[in-house]
């Protein structure tokens, strides 16, 4: 159900995770966000947090804003981004750091970047059904809704994510895992949703990874049908998006730069979602043309014109270019601007995220002025509320 996006084009945005400020050191580990709230050492960090990210959005000129994935722990290369999930979930186990259930590469080991961040992912087990769940993502958009007149993105990991990062003692099979912990995960969203959230966003259905795998151990249709459980009765409620990418642990990429989306396209037009969210920056666009030749009109599409994997500031001109072409091929009622992924997980500074941010806004500026569709007000680029003199020659 449209309702943040209704009637609005080249709206922008950002994936979820922005980096945390360094006195940001407070931890949840392991419990309640409640029971972090009731901490006040945690409670004004995580609450002073969401400021920062909320004060950079605005100052930046988005249109939709996140809250940074601020209740995640500051772990390496964003492993909270899967713990904080299964650490809340009855009948996952503590981690066992002796089991590392997949290589992330064929040809990753010792000395390799991502050799580390998997020793650091202290995979857990699934000892029993799964039971209840205790994200509280209702409380974490509570907690930023009041600062903010814009409307917030709240994102999870998606239960297709989890299914593969446990090592499997109690189901039959690695399907029927998935199958319950998507059932699971549904009462989280819709009790987000109940609070009055106004996008939900699941991150990472694994169609488009998995099918990059010789062995397929679920297939492509299996995970549409395990998503769409996930997903139930939300569309009834609010604005639903899914999140894909190509990897995003400490920034890196986990497939080859010539990845494609293409054979995936039409699975994931069959998910029951308002929005996908596809990389569009990282690759140059090359996948453009099918965003818009194999996902049906009734979906809207986030593309990433802005890349979280380099240092390098997009110029204006460049996102601009980007979008230009994403216009060849999908319709601005359609198109909403997005990263590739999140900033945070060990990604860049906050400078540097900022200032990609005021890169996506002034690119989109450059092409609403183009379609006669109303500039939106950066304050960063207003040249009275520069501390250096600035003249325009």
């Amino acid at each position: 159900m449209f309702t943040a996006t209704k009637g609005k084009k080249l709206l922008t945005t950002t994936t979820g995770a922005l980096p945390r400020p360094s006195w940001y050191t407070e931890n949840l580990r392991g419990i309640e966000l409640s029971r972090g709230f009731a901490q006040r050492a945690y409670r004004e960090q995580h609450f002073d947090c969401l400021a920062c990210q909320l004060t950079a959005q605005h100052k930046a000129g988005i249109d939709i804003v996140v809250d940074g994935d601020t209740r995640l722990d500051d772990d390496v290369a964003g492993r909270s981004w899967v713990s904080y999930a299964y650490e809340r979930i009855k009948g996952i186990s503590e981690p066992d750091v002796a089991v590392q259930p997949y290589a992330a590469m064929d040809d990753c080991g010792p000395g390799d970047f991502i050799w580390e961040v998997i020793e650091t992912r202290l995979t857990p087990r699934i000892t029993e059904k799964i039971g209840n769940t205790s994200l509280q993502l209702d409380r974490a958009w509570k907690a930023i809704a009041p600062m903010t007149a814009k409307p917030v993105k709240i994102g999870s990991i998606s239960a297709q994510v989890i299914a593969h990062m446990c090592v499997d003692n109690f189901y039959p099979n690695r399907l029927e895992l998935l199958m319950a912990l998507s059932d699971a995960l549904n009462q989280e969203y819709h009790n987000l949703a109940d609070a009055g959230a106004p996008i939900v966003q699941i991150e990472e259905p694994a169609i488009h990874q998995s099918m990059q795998g010789k062995i397929q151990e679920i297939t492509p249709e299996q995970y549409v049908t395990a998503f769409n459980r996930e997903v139930s009765g939300l569309k009834d409620k609010c604005e639903v998006w899914c999140h894909t990418c190509w990897g995003s642990p400490g920034a890196q990429k986990m497939f080859p730069a010539t990845t494609s989306y293409e054979k995936a396209l039409p699975y994931f037009d069959q998910l029951d979602v308002d929005v996908l969210t596809l990389e569009g920056a990282t690759n140059g666009g090359q996948d453009i043309p099918h965003f818009g030749s194999l996902i049906s009109k009734d979906k809207k599409i986030a593309v990433g014109v802005i890349s979280h994997r380099t240092m390098q500031i997009e110029r204006p001109e460049e996102v601009a270019s980007l979008i230009r072409r994403c216009l060849e091929y999908i319709e601005p009622e359609r198109l909403i601007l997005s990263s590739d992924c999140g900033f945070g997980r060990q990604s860049m500074s906050r400078m540097h995220a900022f200032y990609k941010m005021v890169s996506l806004v002034r690119g989109a500026n450059i092409v609403r002025r183009e379609l006669g569709l109303e500039e939106v007000y950066v304050p960063a680029t207003d040249p009275k509320l520069s501390m250096v003199p600035f003249t325009d020659q």
